[in-house]
């Protein structure tokens, strides 16, 4: 009987190696390194049916030679899920969507086959809830159920047969970690079987034009579980983010071959399942009537469109020797780096103060244009002073200061100006030739004088 080979891959990375070993020789990670059974040698027949080679080389050809055939993208029947997708479903694609339990990723994916179901072929594989289940669901959403093909299986080679008998359009296979292989000694959820069946997946969506579409687990830390390399097998990967008792799920794109990257689509969970929300902006901006002090409304670019959001900031006296800083969906080592920058260049010292930023519905702002309002937000919650419910300010801060400008800074500020804002403190880079009608635009080039401005 043969032995049973191991290697042990990394997470983080996807390099295999022959022994366990603490730190990944490849990208330096701790503890990332996972058992994985290498399947042992098969004959060459059976090894060339399962890659599907047939027995003649592939045919080379001139790149210029390639005839480029139009293949139309499948609407998903939803604008805020093919606005992340790029402009819809490419035929022939892999995609994996993922999130945490409860966010809403079999209900956002069964509403989308049924109400494909009409003019597409769609095939629905649920390995993790039964067929009644699944029926139910549908039932509560009021979803039309007459068109949709659907199975409950685990084994990835059934379900390749039964997809090569249906041959779908659109292949949903609900969840990749509990799929497995006969032929691999792992357990399901293991790095060899998410791997090799993701692996087989991904190769009959390629072989026959099927759009397939695989449902992730999330884990602790927020990640996709399974090894690295699965997200390079995958043509798109979606990450559907919101708390179970959130009233409000995001849909962000972390890779698109087909699209834009950190792409945002905005859904509202309600009793028939989840419902498009077509002006993002609105919900993030509804504030109270007396506005406190620390509130400030700044224009982040999410893919293709601006999304206006609210920045909370709270300084507070510390009462240890250690002032906290804590960030919610920000950067904490950019609030310490601004809040050094105040200091130097604005003569405001909150070295001895808590001081707690939060931006308002759940969003995480990553890039760099809500610097100069995250630093007003803190100098009005430190003097105790509103800014205001008619501003808005984004822009830059600069290790010396300085404000630099921000991409698309002409559509942030019309952005704001149709959300009814009336002053706006901008990049003096940013500052376009000609203003809107109704909105005062005060340009700046120093923290100092953003500060003299208020």
């Amino acid at each position: 009987m043969a032995k049973k080979k191991t290697a042990f891959v990394c997470n983080e990375c996807g390099a295999d190696f022959p022994k366990w070993q603490g730190q990944c020789p490849a990208c330096g990670a701790w503890n990332t390194l996972q058992e994985f059974v290498v399947d042992p040698a098969m004959p060459k027949s059976r090894s060339a049916e399962r890659s599907g080679f047939s027995g003649q080389l592939s045919e080379v050809r001139q790149l210029n030679e390639i005839a480029l055939e139009d293949s139309p993208r499948i609407s998903a029947g939803m604008d805020e899920l093919d606005r992340v997708l790029g402009g819809g479903l490419v035929p022939g694609s892999a995609i994996l969507l993922g999130g945490h339990p409860g966010a809403g990723k079999s209900t956002l994916l069964l509403q989308v086959l049924c109400r494909l179901a009409d003019r597409e072929k769609c095939f629905y594989i649920t390995g993790e809830e039964s067929l009644a289940q699944v029926a139910m669901r549908a039932d509560r959403l009021k979803l039309p159920k007459e068109k949709l093909r659907l199975a409950a299986e685990t084994d990835v080679e059934q379900i390749l047969e039964l997809a090569r008998k249906e041959q779908p359009r659109l292949l949903v296979v609900d969840s990749i970690q509990v799929m497995y292989l006969a032929g691999l000694q792992s357990a399901p959820g293991s790095v060899s079987q998410v791997r090799e069946g993701a692996a087989a997946l991904t190769r009959f969506a390629k072989q026959t034009g099927t759009v397939l579409l695989l449902v992730g687990h999330v884990t602790k830390d927020g990640t996709l579980a399974g090894p690295k390399v699965l997200e390079h097998m995958i043509d798109c990967s979606l990450m559907l983010e919101g708390s179970a008792d959130a009233r409000f799920r995001t849909l962000r794109g972390l890779k698109n071959r087909f699209g834009a990257v950190n792409e945002l689509g905005v859904f509202a969970m309600t009793g028939e399942g989840l419902k498009e929300v077509k002006n993002p902006s609105a919900i993030f901006l509804n504030r109270a009537d007396d506005i406190a002090p620390g509130s400030l409304v700044t224009v982040v670019w999410e893919g293709t469109r601006p999304l206006l959001v609210e920045l909370q900031a709270l300084v507070d006296a510390s009462h240890f020797g250690n002032p906290r800083r804590v960030c919610v969906g920000l950067e904490a080592n950019r609030l310490a780096m601004l809040l050094a920058v105040l200091h130097r260049h604005g003569g405001i010292q909150v070295g001895d103060q808590d001081v707690f930023a939060n931006v308002v519905g759940g969003v995480k702002v990553a890039e760099t244009a809500a610097d100069l309002a995250l630093v007003l937000a803190i100098v009005s919650s430190f003097r105790d002073r509103p800014l205001g419910r008619d501003l808005v300010v984004f822009g830059e801060i600069g290790l010396s200061g300085e404000i630099r400008p921000v991409p698309q800074g002409q559509e942030r500020l019309y952005e704001a100006v149709k959300h009814g804002f009336k002053r706006a403190i901008i990049p003096k880079a940013n500052k376009p030739r000609q203003l809107p009608d109704g909105v005062e635009v005060i340009a700046v080039s120093t923290l100092a004088e953003a500060l003299e401005q208020l």
